[in-house]
């Protein structure tokens, strides 16, 4: 009987990852399409949507494209990101939302306030200088009715073909995640607030 050492193992393991980079390096080459905007919607119960989404215009900014921030329903906060993503690079932000819809309690001016938003969310896809578009919590409005479903979502995938849109929000309508090209849900395992601990800068906004 031989006994295995170190050499062995090591010549496992080379053997395995040979075998993974062949497989992953086929799947890869399997891939035909170079370049396509996509439609991104990030979902789900779980807190990170708008800061997956705000992460996606770091890097997008790094590669010194102009970005589209328009924010539904978060009011007039002075968020800490855009404070430093304005700073990084060419945002054209607009924060057209009223706050919370419990907030307002007054649908006329929620809708209102959605449709402003859904607006410039409009002429920023016009834009042919803007590669990247962030819809924040546009599947809140869409959820609330304030918006027509329907035509939102036609105009979401008649967007220009080299295009990146992200929607953010909880209640993600079916027709939005039919049209997506990518969608994440964040779940929620555990929260801080239901501990008690409020809303705090730096993490929540």
């Amino acid at each position: 009987m031989t006994s295995e050492g170190p050499s062995d193992d090591a010549e496992r393991h080379r053997r395995k990852m040979a075998a993974r980079k062949a497989a992953q390096d086929a799947e890869v080459a399997g891939k035909t399409i170079a370049e396509k905007g996509l439609l991104m919607v990030h979902t789900g119960p779980g807190k990170g949507k708008s800061t997956a989404a705000f992460g996606l215009v770091v890097r997008a900014l790094g590669h010194g494209w102009t970005v589209g921030v328009v924010q539904f329903g978060k009011g007039a906060w002075e968020t800490g990101e855009r404070r430093v993503l304005e700073r990084l690079g060419e945002v054209r932000w607009h924060t057209l939302g009223e706050g919370f819809t419990w907030e307002t309690q007054d649908r006329a001016r929620d809708v209102a306030a959605a449709e402003r938003a859904w607006a410039a969310a409009e002429a920023l896809m016009a834009d042919p200088m803007v590669r990247l578009l962030v819809l924040d919590e546009l599947n809140i409005a869409l959820r609330y009715g304030h918006l027509d479903l329907a035509a939102v979502v036609a105009a979401l995938k008649g967007r220009r073909a080299d295009l990146h849109v992200v929607v953010t929000g909880r209640n993600a309508k079916p027709e939005l995640v039919e049209a997506a090209d990518l969608v994440t849900e964040m779940t929620q395992v555990k929260h801080h607030f239901a501990a008690g601990v409020k809303a705090q800068a730096g993490i929540e906004w």
